[in-house]
């Protein structure tokens, strides 16, 4: 439905769109802090003659598109923050800001939901219902899709369904995939210490060595995945940095671990987080150490959790825009974690992939030669847009 129009004002307004995407990636903002990103967003909304609402959640930014026509609601959702990482991309619209970055794409997310915003602003006169355009501040590092959604950005109107999507480097640029039911990963950061009896290396007999106590904890950590866990249940589990202030000669008095989980299934979440904590009770008490076990709360996400029709609604748009050769149904979903998982929780949802990769290789997220090429909006917009006409109209 209307999918040539639809094209045509892709084509039409994507120089604008690129222009925007240099903007927010030369002048990147971190999470929460999203000002001028905002003020550019909300000023390029009224410009479309949608109705918005800015400081929601601090730096969030809300439009409303009504349609001609009554009909269903349909949240779009883009996050808009930055990393914090040095940019070494040599690109002429590299950052200008010292340390920061658009290291995942989020310039292009927010860049894209503008470049729907215009197109849809082009076809209300042909839209049953309303579309609403969430830009939301730190995605990266905050809980801020759950605050959001406990602050009512689901009501006046009621949301009927959510969309958003992600430029992913595992993926081929022209192609976008889908995912029903499992899509990405609930993440888990963990924090353990092992609380021994420092002193000289000479003497070991002497001290409660926290070093040795740790690597076993870890070793049988591993085998709770690789022994006990069934293999059709996925998850893993993750040691990330290993931290004993001491020196060479020097047996430490504490080391502290932190890593990641990641599952999909909540009650094998608990079961693992358990287990873990058994296993570090269980080395650190026989050898006469103490221990604490942390699941930090602020890192907790529920995983991303794709409606059946819904998605198979965007794969359906997909086709019409990119033809079917180019879609396609991942078999597996990522351990990648994203809080768009707070909208699928509360809404029919469906959360996809654009691809950017040029050549097949993988274009690395969260590093500082991240970099993609602009066409890839072209994909971004025009199949969010069809999705989103598709959904009212149908």
């Amino acid at each position: 439905m209307y999918t040539d129009e639809i094209k045509g004002l892709c084509n039409k307004y994507l120089d604008n769109i690129i222009k925007l995407r240099h903007q927010f990636h030369m002048y990147p903002e971190l999470g929460q802090k999203e000002f001028k990103t905002a003020k550019t967003v909300a000023d390029e909304l009224r410009r479309l003659n949608i109705e918005v609402t800015e400081n929601v959640m601090g730096t969030g930014v809300i439009g409303i598109l009504k349609g001609k026509y009554p009909g269903k609601t349909v949240l779009l959702r883009a996050d808009m923050d930055a990393l914090p990482i040095q940019e070494n991309a040599d690109l002429p619209y590299k950052s200008k800001i010292d340390g920061i970055m658009h290291a995942c794409g989020h310039d292009g997310h927010t860049a894209s939901l503008l470049g729907v915003a215009m197109v849809l602003s082009q076809l209300r006169d042909k839209l049953h219902g309303t579309v609403k355009f969430v830009f939301q501040p730190n995605e990266e590092y905050g809980e801020c899709a759950k605050s959001m959604v406990e602050e009512g950005i689901l009501e006046n109107p009621p949301v009927d369904a959510a969309f958003g999507l992600h430029l992913w480097g595992a993926f081929l640029e022209g192609t976008v995939k889908v995912k029903a039911g499992p899509a990405m990963s609930a993440p888990d950061k963990f924090i353990f210490k092992v609380i021994g009896k420092g002193g000289h290396g000479s003497t070991p007999q002497l001290c409660i060595d926290p070093v040795m106590i740790t690597v076993q904890a870890i070793n049988n950590m591993q085998s709770i995945i690789s022994r006990r866990k069934s293999p059709f249940n996925p998850a893993v589990v993750s040691f990330c940095s290993i931290k004993a202030e001491s020196q060479y000669n020097i047996i430490p008095e504490v080391v502290e671990v932190s890593g990641t989980i990641r599952t999909f299934d909540p009650s094998l979440r608990l079961w693992i987080i358990d287990s873990m904590e058994q296993v570090l009770k269980a080395v650190a008490e026989s050898q006469g150490a103490k221990y604490e076990f942390i699941i930090d709360e602020d890192y907790a996400l529920p995983p991303v959790i794709n409606n059946d029709e819904l998605t198979e609604l965007v794969h359906r748009a997909a086709d019409k825009i990119l033809g079917k050769e180019n879609v396609e149904e991942l078999k597996e979903p990522l351990m990648a974690a994203e809080d768009f998982a707070f909208f699928s929780q509360a809404v029919p949802s469906s959360y996809f992939f654009v691809g950017i990769s040029p050549d097949g290789n993988e274009v690395v997220h969260h590093s500082p030669d991240f970099q993609w090429d602009d066409k890839n909006l072209y994909t971004s917009v025009s199949v969010m847009a069809q999705t989103v006409v598709d959904f009212l109209n149908e």
